[in-house]
């Protein structure tokens, strides 16, 4: 069942979320080094065992950058919509159609088959997007995990800064579904949560013991 009505950054939206692996996170899931997995996905089962046992959501730190890109989110919505033409619609939590544990809450859903991804960067980041003219890397995993949990078959990108010339403010790259990536996506999130079902079990049975 999807939170969908949930406005994204509430405490409602907040606890629809608590334990589950979400869109924006999936970097930090699917990180790994030559060694094997990396720092951010320990981290994160840390998080959400933590979440799982509790119900309470892990405290978020909000930086000043997050803050900006925050409050500047809707005239980047604004800014996207007369670009593209198109109404946006937002959403709040929307979980994977057979992962239950699992989620993603796009910036917005786009006619019937798309989605867009919003972001309100600083300006070096938003230039150097601008002159490298594609999706930065960071973000693909998430977006493709959007796409797996709305059943869209496309993305945008949009970087928005306010601060630059007006015809240098909105950058827009589509990224297209990438159903094997996914694929490869959905058996790493199912992976990553039998491993923490066992762990949370390892857990109880060492308090029991």
């Amino acid at each position: 069942m999807s939170d969908d009505n949930l406005v994204q950054g509430s405490i409602e939206w907040r606890l629809a979320r608590c334990g589950k692996v979400t869109a924006s996170r999936i970097g930090d899931l699917m990180a790994k080094t030559k060694s094997g997995w990396g720092a951010s996905r320990v981290n994160y089962m840390a998080e959400l065992i933590a979440e799982k046992l509790t119900g309470i959501p892990a405290d978020s730190y909000t930086s000043a950058a997050m803050q900006w890109g925050n409050d500047t989110e809707p005239m980047a919505r604004s800014a996207y919509q007369f670009y593209a033409d198109t109404d946006v619609l937002e959403v709040g939590f929307i979980q994977h159609g057979f992962i239950s544990e699992s989620g993603a809450s796009p910036d917005g859903l786009v006619g019937t088959a798309g989605l867009v991804e919003l972001k309100c960067p600083n300006t070096a980041t938003h230039i150097e997007t601008l002159l490298g003219g594609n999706v930065p890397n960071k973000y693909v995993l998430q977006m493709q995990w959007q796409m797996a949990c709305t059943n869209r078959i496309w993305c945008d990108f949009a970087s928005f800064d306010p601060r630059m010339p007006e015809s240098m403010r909105l950058f827009v790259r589509r990224l297209e579904r990438d159903s094997e990536g996914i694929k490869q996506i959905e058996q790493a999130v199912t992976e990553f949560l039998e491993e923490r079902e066992a762990t949370i079990a390892r857990l109880q049975m060492r308090l029991m013991g």
